[in-house]
């Protein structure tokens, strides 16, 4: 007897920060369009898109965001897919957070510009990576920030 196999119902999770990012290539229209392209490519069944507009992904306390999760606890959801990995968060400790939830509740991340899926070794392994990945480039542009506003701060000074 063959194994039924289960049929994949998919949350979307476009999300945007600031408007920058909708001008350069990563509005929420065109986030939604790769992700549902994806799905319809791969027969995947849609329960619903999630749209995060002007929330940053540097912590979970995003509306939008804690109702997918839920979703995903309820078993209405048994894959998330994001156009980036990024779009879902930038944390470390919150990649492996929801990377722990999803195997509790039996849900896997599929990021389209990545080619990441969780329900592979090599998944789990490269989405940890990109997240690290993504850390470093906010403590670096942190870093920037902090030294630009010393200069400033210096300059100041010396005018007064």
């Amino acid at each position: 007897m063959k194994q039924e196999e289960t049929k994949v119902i998919c949350g979307l999770y476009p999300r945007v920060s600031t408007e920058d990012q909708s001008r350069f290539g990563h509005s929420l229209d065109e986030q939604e369009d790769r992700l549902q392209k994806l799905c319809e490519y791969k027969g995947y069944e849609i329960y619903k898109v999630y749209r995060e507009e002007g929330v940053s992904a540097k912590n979970t306390n995003r509306p939008k965001f804690q109702e997918m999760i839920e979703d995903m606890k309820n078993g209405k959801i048994n894959k998330i897919i994001v156009y980036k990995l990024d779009r879902l968060t930038r944390s470390i400790r919150d990649l492996e957070t929801i990377c722990n939830m999803l195997e509790e509740y039996n849900c896997s991340l599929e990021s389209v510009a990545e080619d990441i899926n969780t329900e592979t070794a090599n998944g789990k392994f490269f989405i940890r990576m990109i997240t690290i990945l993504a850390q470093l480039e906010i403590e670096r542009t942190s870093e920037r920030t902090k030294f630009g506003l010393v200069g400033a701060a210096n300059r100041v000074e010396k005018i007064n």
